[in-house]
């Protein structure tokens, strides 16, 4: 899908990039670079992608700035990104263990990074805080990949202070994924041993004992007060989240998500044991 913001415009046509609810039908690509909503954290998150790149980490987008009409320009990086229902390729271990290798090697450049008095959303951040800016939403959505293997991270709109483990458990969460099986069907997830997996996970990071413990009472904490996030965005009148909330059943998504973990949980720990 393309558009021009002048009728009468004869330049360059940007392109709608598709996927992501926030955003959704907002983001476009004009040539090599990204044109974005921007936010109140946005000069921090350029920032924080900048510093980023200081320390020789490639996997994310670069920042160019904010232009006059608000919008965040970053550079594209070229691959692919999955989008629901997700394609077979996208539901590999092999795709997942180079999800993990990129988020472990963003974590690794995060620990350089000073964000002094830098300011980050909390919507979607470590409650318990933490050492390193995580990046909190870790879909398939915000990964590209190239010939199958996951090259970078995009869209640090959820970006916070919080601890490495909590990123583990929140992108296994979204790409093991660890969801009821309704729920992952109608994103077009085919059934697999998902214990193993979030195993793998586990494994491909090296996560030790504890931590391993960790990323389970994590996963439990989020299905406990899961859909709260979109049910805050939906009281604030957000139209995306909106129609999203109801397309999917509303808080009875998130009530049988419950459902399913607490007859599921014990076959997840076992695996992480």
């Amino acid at each position: 899908m393309t558009l021009r913001d002048d009728p009468g415009q004869t330049g360059p046509v940007e392109e709608v990039l598709q996927g992501g609810v926030a955003n959704a039908g907002r983001v476009t690509r004009d040539g090599d670079h990204v044109l974005r909503p921007s936010n109140a954290n946005s000069l921090s998150i350029h920032r924080f992608l900048s510093a980023l790149r200081s320390t020789g980490f490639d996997g994310a987008s670069a920042p160019v700035g904010i232009e006059p009409d608000g919008r965040e320009r970053l550079v594209f990086i070229e691959g692919e990104v999955a989008l629901p229902p997700y394609p077979r390729w996208a539901q590999s271990d092999d795709a997942l263990r180079s999800i993990v290798v990129l988020l472990k090697a963003f974590h690794r450049a995060s620990t350089s990074v000073t964000p002094d008095e830098w300011t980050w959303s909390s919507e979607m951040a470590d409650v318990a805080g933490g050492p390193i800016i995580c990046h909190n939403d870790i879909c398939l959505e915000n990964v590209v990949f190239r010939d199958d293997v996951a090259v970078g991270l995009i869209d640090f709109d959820f970006a916070a202070p919080g601890r490495p483990v909590y990123d583990v458990a929140q992108f296994a969460r979204m790409c093991v994924p660890v969801d009821d099986d309704e729920d992952a069907e109608r994103f077009g997830w085919e059934p697999s041993d998902t214990p193993a997996r979030l195993r793998l996970v586990a494994d491909c990071y090296g996560l030790h004992r504890a931590e391993r413990h960790e990323v389970v009472e994590i996963l439990a904490h989020s299905m406990a007060h899961g859909g709260d996030f979109v049910r805050r965005r939906v009281e604030a009148g957000d139209a995306n989240f909106t129609a999203m909330w109801k397309e999917l059943g509303g808080m009875e998504r998130y009530d049988r998500r419950r459902r399913w973990w607490e007859a599921h949980r014990p076959h997840f720990a076992d695996a992480m044991e």
